[in-house]
């Protein structure tokens, strides 16, 4: 029909106002089937989604929506100018922007697509464990450069660059800043190591060497640690990878052992007695777990009660007030009972002839 009407059989570039009509309505079409596509299905699937306890389901819909539809678009413009016909020069800059639009896409979908994954399987993992459930953006990040470094180099060769020499000096440059900072690479290996081994996390109490405190912040070459000082102590995350550290934040229980020393002139009744108070007092006290209690030995002034217990807590400040429960508690029953600590004494004998 167009083509009997004269208007339509003008010429711009090299075709006629018929086939760019065509091409825009081509375009046209397309972009209506793809939005109807958005509102009624991949806005049903959503609904879905959002029912299901699972959280992958989500992570692709999203992903989906993000790269996927706009890819489409993309898809559906150069349908429509597929078509036409244009001059080597105009035709050749048109393929390009395709090319380039179609990696971006592409890469932007593979960049996407293993950031969901890591945090889908990472928080799934931390969430199982009963950590804190959050993904460092920093490894997202990295993650993402390399990603978007390799899709700007596959985006120069298919454009007709010679990336050869690029990668070899990329490579030569690499080998050479490897060697220059073996200290930060190390770093910032053991970085990773520490984000996928866990062997700490951000606000565990831990203790290294002479060195206590909490963990700040765990960064790419240092981990910040504030002491009980209130001083911050800086570690590069390779010692702390080849350190013996003592998290205390994983401790489920705490055990206990102590130590009592009564007077030489105690019976043997009052032994017996001493035990069964100590026993009992442990026995009273919400939150521990009574292990043993024994006359350990004769001490060089005292005779030596061990004593052993557990708390049902990580806590430092709850072990010192059962502690001081305890020894109060203890105190008091031995005054009951007559039974008296010892402390260092010395006895001196003297014989004294004639």
């Amino acid at each position: 029909m167009l083509k009997e009407i004269p208007f339509f059989q003008n010429v711009l570039f090299g075709n006629t106002y018929a086939a760019y009509l065509s091409a825009f309505f081509l375009f046209v079409l397309s972009t209506i089937v793809l939005v109807l596509l958005n509102k009624f299905v991949i806005s049903r699937i959503r609904v879905y989604t959002q029912k299901t306890p699972a959280k992958l389901d989500d992570y692709l819909l999203s992903m989906a929506e993000k790269t996927i539809l706009p890819l489409l678009y993309v898809g559906a413009f150069y349908l429509a100018v597929l078509h036409l016909s244009f001059p080597t020069s105009v035709d050749k800059t048109i393929k390009t922007i395709y090319v380039i639009l179609i990696f971006l896409q592409l890469t932007r979908l593979a960049a996407l697509a293993v950031s969901l994954l890591l945090k889908y399987t990472w928080l799934k993992k931390e969430q199982s464990a009963g950590r804190r459930a959050e993904t460092p953006p920093t490894i997202l990040w990295i993650i993402k450069t390399m990603i978007w470094s390799v899709g700007f180099i596959l985006l120069l060769d298919n454009l007709g660059f010679n990336v050869s020499a690029v990668v070899a000096g990329l490579g030569i440059g690499g080998v050479a800043i490897a060697l220059a900072a073996q200290t930060i690479l190390g770093d910032l290996f053991n970085y990773f190591v520490i984000f996928f081994d866990k062997p700490f996390e951000e606000g565990d109490f831990i203790i290294i060497d002479d060195y206590l405190g909490e963990i700040e912040k765990i960064g790419i070459k240092t981990t910040r640690i504030r002491s009980l000082g209130g001083e911050q102590i800086v570690f590069g995350n390779s010692d702390l990878t080849s350190s013996r550290v003592r998290n205390y934040k994983r401790m489920q229980r705490r055990r206990i052992l102590f130590s009592v020393g009564i007077v030489y002139q105690t019976t043997v009744e009052q032994m017996k007695r001493a035990t069964q108070i100590i026993q009992q007092v442990i026995e009273g006290i919400e939150g521990t777990v009574f292990d043993r209690c024994h006359f350990k030995n004769f001490g060089d002034f005292s005779l030596n009660i061990e004593t052993v217990y557990f708390i049902l807590s990580n806590d430092y400040n709850r072990y010192m007030d059962v502690q001081q429960q305890i020894n109060l508690s203890v105190m008091d029953a031995f005054a009951k009972e007559g039974i008296d600590f010892a402390y260092p004494t010395q006895t001196l004998f003297v014989n004294k002839e004639g």
